[in-house]
């Protein structure tokens, strides 16, 4: 089958278009025959080496299309059935067929969603649900700020605070070009990263992008006010945060990993996956989609690392 592979870390320069073996599901998995893959930033980080992967790798971590096959103990799904499915744990999903736990898989019966879309919703809108919900616990009528608010899940975000109840919801962006992509998600207020600090007081902060946002987003706190941190997107240094400091201030800073958080919890990743496909599909929840091919991997991914993206960008892998 064809994929795209990562033979060595490097640039996006270095994915190739090979072709390699069909996997065959597990006890517990399935495999799907893959018509749209997500392109995410978390690929860049297995592309660059930051997360230690075995070479030759082929990345991708959610997916749309059909059930091929089921492994050995799997019920409730059958083949044929047209799924949207975090293939986060293991990867793969730059490719024609991939295989993943059957617990991190959603139908898409009954539902209005193009594979395109569907392809979109397992990485950032079930993230997006789940760093709200499970993570921060965010309360009804509770501020929240969140960076890199016109991104994949920046975008996601901002909807997710709305359905649960949020009262304020503020979007910080990193150039004037992507404020009104921002405000197109359901942001209140978008703001310039550099000009947060004159936004107020946040119950809720959700910070991908480190660096000074990150130690910025602190000081943002209101009294028992919640930082999670998913991501640095910056690539600055890490920065230190003082328990001193959480424990005078009353505030919290906690993080969120979708994969080993998949990997621990997969009925409740899959419950999240779930949650965003129906409010995708009611038309709660918008995404805002753009269309590359498969062989194209290396562009998206070029345009991810560069901030050239609002929304969120799919390969479409099946040739229809």
């Amino acid at each position: 089958m064809r994929a795209i592979t990562i033979p060595e870390f490097g640039s996006a320069d270095v994915l190739r278009l090979d072709e390699v073996e069909v996997p065959e599901p597990g006890p517990g998995q399935v495999s799907i025959d893959v018509a749209y893959a997500g392109a995410n930033f978390a690929e860049i980080l297995y592309r660059r080496g930051v997360v230690d992967v075995p070479l030759p790798f082929v990345p991708g971590i959610e997916v749309s299309g059909r059930v091929r096959a089921l492994g050995p103990g799997v019920e409730g799904l059958r083949a044929g059935q047209p799924v949207a499915a975090l293939t986060i744990v293991d990867s793969g999903g730059y490719a024609e067929v991939v295989t993943t736990s059957a617990a991190l898989v959603a139908p898409l019966d009954g539902y209005d969603l193009g594979p395109g879309l569907a392809a979109a919703l397992p990485s950032n809108s079930a993230t997006a649900f789940l760093v709200l919900d499970r993570v921060a616990r965010i309360a009804p009528g509770e501020d929240v700020l969140v960076h890199a608010a016109a991104g994949g899940v920046g975008s996601q975000l901002g909807q997710a605070a709305r359905l649960l109840g949020a009262g304020r919801v503020v979007g910080a962006v990193g150039s004037p070009a992507k404020i009104e992509a921002a405000r197109a998600f359901g942001y209140d207020e978008v703001v310039l990263r550099d000009e947060v600090a004159a936004a107020g007081r946040f119950d809720v902060v959700v910070d991908m992008v480190g660096g000074t946002a990150r130690r910025g987003s602190l000081d943002l706190l209101a009294p028992m006010g919640r930082m999670v941190v998913m991501g640095n997107a910056s690539g600055a240094e890490d920065v230190g945060i003082s328990a001193n400091e959480l424990w005078f201030t009353n505030k919290t800073v906690s993080g969120f990993n979708l994969a080993a958080f998949s990997a621990a919890f997969p009925e409740e990743a899959g419950r999240a996956l779930h949650r965003a496909v129906a409010a995708a599909a009611s038309g709660e929840l918008r995404v805002r989609v753009e269309s590359l091919r498969l062989e194209q991997a290396a562009q998206a991914h070029r345009r991810i690392e560069t901030g050239r993206t609002t929304g969120k960008l799919v390969l479409e892998v099946e040739r229809l």
